[in-house]
Order: C-alpha cells, then structure tokens, then sequence
C-alpha cells in the first residue's frame, strides 16, 4: 500500500517522512474551505481529494490558537502570519494573553472512502520570535516544559514533542491495527 501525504508544504512533508519514511509526498493544491473548525476543513480536503486521486492519503491542517481569543487564529493562522506577520501573531498577545495551543490533524481516506481523523495537540505560549529553524509559526511557539520555541530546535528534538507526532503517531497506530489485521497468505 502506498500512502500519499497531500500537501504543497516540503516542511510538512519532511516532518511526516522523518516519522513515516516510507510515505509519498504529492503537491495538489486543494482548495480550503474556511472554517473554525478544523474537522470541518479536514473533510472538506478529503472529499476534494478524492476527486483528483484514488488510493490511500492524508490531509493535513495545523493550527495555532490563543486560548484567550476563542480557537483564533486556529485554522486561519496561515492567513494571520501573511498580514500581520509571526511579531504581529505574538502581539495579539498583550490582549489576549499569551496561552496557545497548536493542533494537527491529519485526514486519512482509503480505498473504500472511509475517512478517520488522527490529531495531535500542545499547550504552549506565544512568546517573542525566536530561532531560525522552522517555518511557518515555529519561531513564536515555546511548548510546555520546554525553554526554546520550535525554531530554536533541531528537527530532532521538534519531533521528540510536536503536536504533528502526535498525531502520526494515532496513524501509525491505526496502520499497525490493519496491517496485524490482514492474514498473510
């Protein structure tokens, strides 16, 4: 069986082969409902998808959001770092405070159309940008018990904590399940 990661983000995409390294890496620009809800948006990229690819995939949304502001920017962070800025993200902080949680959730399909959800989370606080490592949202997050934002670690050390481990980790969970399932023949 081969499993294709559907995304346009080689971060992502490396993060998840470092975790699973046989997944397969396929760049279709999906269109991306939005949502608060970061369920919602994940069907919503599976059902689109499946109108461009059969087999077995996954879709991926990671998100930020401030406890203090409600699940925002949660699904919409991509949005908020491109008009404000990772600096503007950390300033919401003097607002809203700086509690956060960071949110993957990985989209599984298989060839029968069945859809399973695999998430991930990690308190957190929005801290000053920090680091050169990363990308995206990585230079403002500092998780839980730990004194560096995810731009100032190594990959390695990212992976040992991420909300995106977590969540492969439900998918690889679930994969062993069905391949122990299947009787060798």
């Amino acid at each position: 069986m081969t499993l294709l990661f559907i995304t346009g983000n080689k971060d992502k995409l490396r993060e998840v082969q470092t975790l699973i390294p046989d997944v397969q890496g396929l760049d279709l620009d999906l269109p991306e409902i939005q949502e608060i809800d970061p369920h919602k948006v994940i069907a919503a990229k599976l059902v689109e998808a499946r109108k461009h690819h059969s087999g077995v995939f996954l879709v991926e949304d990671t998100s930020l959001s401030l406890d203090g502001m409600g699940g925002l920017p949660g699904p919409f962070i991509r949005w908020f770092i491109t008009s404000i800025g990772v600096g503007g993200v950390y300033a919401l902080t003097r607002t809203f405070g700086a509690r956060a949680t960071a949110r993957t959730i990985f989209g599984y399909a298989d060839e029968n159309d069945n859809m399973l959800f695999f998430e991930g989370s990690l308190g957190g606080l929005v801290v000053p940008p920090r680091g050169t490592d990363g990308f995206g949202w990585d230079s403002v997050f500092q998780p839980d018990h730990f004194s560096k934002t995810f731009a100032e670690m190594s990959p390695a050390e990212k992976n040992l904590c991420s909300m995106r481990k977590k969540a492969v980790a439900g998918l690889q969970r679930y994969l062993e399940t069905q391949h122990a399932s299947v009787p060798n023949t």
